[in-house]
């Protein structure tokens, strides 16, 4: 090979540096053999790896020229060509040059991606929107479907950056939700960003409308339906062609955790349109319709900001109208002008004429925040429409307005379901009547509780409430045959043939239990001992028994109304059904009681039979009951019996009590026999103590007693008892 002289370069204009070297020899003559081999060639430029990007680009040419359809060869070339222009400007002349190699490449190349990438990411960096636009669609064009999306991907940041035509910018994203219609949401933030609302909302609105659609932004229907609604709102007036009240409306049905935003959204499409008393009317819709309270408050809100807004845009009005009225003198002229000026001078003040509403707006503004409690009140309802203490609340907010409380109250009892009801819903009709007796209605609370008595409550007691609360008003006016004739109606038992069909219903009402309710026989024996005869009273006492609903208090209320008229042994009677009827701890009181009454009725006229009370209440009573009668007892040996018999008492109350008890009933004996028979007799009564099973602490302080009592009578005794005491411990 002969190798060009100095002479011969200059002669031909290129530079000595380019053309090969002594060390380049074996390189070229293994070219020349094999022209058409990629190894040789790629050998020679490793082997020139630090040579001059000039020399390197002069054997890339070369090789190129020789295997045009390299893409090995290009791919590392193109690679080369965009480093060696990286730090120039976009404005240098390479850069043109280095597009003419893109271009040149491409002629065999135009079938592999990434060689187009470097392409368009270079015209991308060059800003050359034109020219890289172009260069996207054609390599969509040669470029199999498959490998698109890696050309959509550059090419949507190519059209997304400012300066690009918005018509532009649409044409391309649109082609592109041709290719993969998922990333039509990339497309709705483009037309939001570029103000395309109507486009946006049609598109949202599609989204919205394909149940197939997953959004790959990870964003929810719910969140969709938002925006959508968020950008109706906003723009009223520049989208059309969707029924934005109906689209709103929907997303109230469909998401109620968001229901307070959609109604004051739907409210803020209408201000934005103008229709300001459309805007009203949904404001109240609202108010009307949500369950929850942070929902209530977020229209409310939104409510009291729109009339403030309203009534300070009315007086700002007011004002620069009446900054620019003209003096009366100016308005004397000619023609049609001065008629009417002079015809609105006469007007002026006429109420008729007058278009100035600042006085309906305050009031409707005032109007709003008085009305809050109930709008609350209504919430709370719709929440619960069986919550009794939210009625008795809605009630007192209409105070001085019986009319209202009246309407509040039949809607009340119509609306509460008593087996649904949370607290008690008797209450109402209650208070219902009540209403009407203090405004002198009598007649109406009469008919109101006579309602009452025919609802089926879930509990009896509170049908027994609504009769005894009828009682008493009967009472408070008088009408005392009235109330007695109300509680004989109201604990008549019902027949057999009414129990026979509520049976055959399956579904018994309270009203056939009433006849067996506590409440109302107590109540009912009150008013007979305050208002009947004797033996009505007895009748109705009488009737407890016989339906076994009697209670301790009951037996001895009765006993002691028989006291009272002189019926001793009657009320003794009723004392031996109760012992009868109960059982310890219920009977004890009832025990007492009559134990007392009987001695100190009889004293030592009937012993006998008082002795046989007290045993045979002592039998039945537990060991932990037994002392109070066991006391009771000895004290009427004491009294009217023996004294023996007294201190038998004692000893057998002892040995029956527990043992926690026996300290003190022991001193009590000790004390009682000392003062009957004197000391002598309670040293047996010590030892007995001493021996009995007492607990360690008991047992040291009987001792320590007993000593004190010896050592009074002798010291020999008592150093024998402190010996025993030792003995004992």
């Amino acid at each position: 090979m002969v190798i060009p002289t100095a002479a011969s370069s200059s002669a031909t204009g290129i530079s000595p540096d380019l053309y090969p070297t002594q060390d380049d020899l074996p390189y070229e003559e293994e070219i020349l053999r094999e022209p058409f081999k990629l190894k040789g060639w790629w050998r020679y430029l490793v082997a020139r790896a630090g040579a001059p990007f000039k020399k390197r680009s002069v054997i890339y040419e070369r090789a190129l020229k020789a295997l045009p359809g390299s893409y090995k060869l290009w791919h590392a070339y193109l690679r080369e060509r965009l480093d060696a222009v990286r730090p120039l400007p976009i404005s240098h002349r390479s850069y043109a040059s280095l597009n003419n190699t893109f271009e040149r490449a491409l002629v065999t190349m135009h079938k592999m991606p990434r060689i187009w990438l470097l392409y368009l990411r270079s015209l991308y960096e060059q800003r050359l929107l034109t020219r890289a636009r172009r260069a996207f669609d054609r390599a969509l064009r040669a470029l199999p479907v498959t490998q698109h999306d890696r050309i959509w991907a550059p090419y949507l940041d190519l059209v997304s950056l400012p300066g690009v035509p918005v018509e532009t910018s649409l044409r391309v994203f649109r082609r592109y939700l041709l290719f993969d219609p998922a990333h039509v949401e990339d497309f709705i933030e483009f037309l939001l960003r570029s103000g395309r609302w109507q486009e946006a909302a049609d598109r949202l609105a599609g989204v919205l409308n394909d149940d197939s659609f997953h959004s790959i932004k990870g964003k929810t229907r719910h969140q969709l339906w938002l925006e959508l609604c968020d950008l109706l709102t906003r723009h009223a007036t520049e989208v059309a062609g969707l029924k934005v009240d109906a689209i709103i409306r929907g997303g109230i049905r469909r998401f109620t955790d968001e229901v307070g935003r959609l109604w004051t959204s739907l409210a803020d499409y209408y201000v934005r349109r103008g229709l300001y008393e459309k805007a009203r009317d949904i404001f109240e819709e609202g108010l009307a319709t949500v369950t929850t309270v942070r929902d209530f408050s977020v229209i409310f809100e939104a409510y009291t900001q729109f009339e403030q807004s309203a009534l300070a845009a009315k007086l700002e009005t007011a004002e620069e109208d009446s900054g620019s009225e003209v003096d009366d003198g100016a308005d004397e002229k000619g023609g049609k002008d001065g008629v009417a000026k002079l015809a609105k001078k006469f007007l002026h003040g006429f109420w008729l004429n007058d278009d100035d509403d600042t006085d309906l707006r305050l009031a409707r503004f005032e109007r709003l925040f008085d009305r809050r409690p109930e709008l609350l009140n209504s919430v709370l309802l719709r929440q619960n429409p069986h919550n009794v203490e939210q009625w008795h609340r809605r009630v007192k907010l209409f105070e001085g307005d019986p009319a209202r409380q009246a309407l509040t109250y039949v809607e009340a009892v119509r609306t509460v379901d008593p087996m649904k009801a949370v607290g008690k819903p008797h209450t109402l009709w209650v208070a219902f009547a009540r209403m009407y007796e203090n405004h002198n209605r009598l007649d109406s609370a009469e008919e109101v509780f006579k309602k009452a008595t025919q609802v089926n409550y879930k509990a009896v007691d509170h049908l027994a409430s609504v009769w005894c609360e009828w009682a008493e008003m009967e009472l408070r006016h008088k009408n005392f045959p009235k109330a007695l004739e109300l509680m004989r109606q109201a604990t008549a038992e019902p027949s057999v043939e009414v129990k026979r069909r509520a049976a055959a219903d399956g579904n018994e009402p309270v009203q056939m239990k009433l006849h067996k309710s506590l409440r109302l026989w107590s109540f009912y024996v009150d008013l007979e001992e305050s208002l009947g005869t004797l033996e009505s009273t007895r009748a109705v006492y009488e009737r407890i028994l016989d339906l076994r609903i009697a209670t301790p208090q009951i037996i001895l209320n009765y006993a002691f109304f028989l006291e009272e008229h002189k019926y001793f042994e009657d009320a003794f009677k009723v004392y031996e059904r109760g012992v009868k009827i109960f059982k310890y701890p219920h009977v004890r009181d009832i025990w007492v009681t009559y134990l007392s009454k009987f001695v100190k009725r009889y004293g030592k006229t009937k012993l006998e039979r008082a002795r046989e009370l007290f045993d045979h209440a002592i039998g039945q009573a537990p060991a932990e009951e037994v002392k109070p009668l066991y006391l009771q007892y000895a004290k009427l040996e004491e009294d009217y019996g023996l004294a023996k018999r007294a201190m038998s008492v004692y000893d057998q109350a002892v040995r029956a009590v527990p043992d926690s008890e026996k300290l003190g009933l022991y001193e009590i004996y000790i004390r009682r026999a000392s003062e009957i028979f004197g000391l002598p007799k309670t040293r047996e009564i010590y030892q007995q103590a001493i021996d009995t099973v007492l607990s360690h602490g008991d047992v040291k302080i009987m001792c320590m007693k007993y000593a004190d009592l010896e050592k009074s009578m002798g010291k020999l005794i008592a150093l024998a008892t402190y010996i025993t005491m030792h003995q004992n411990m």
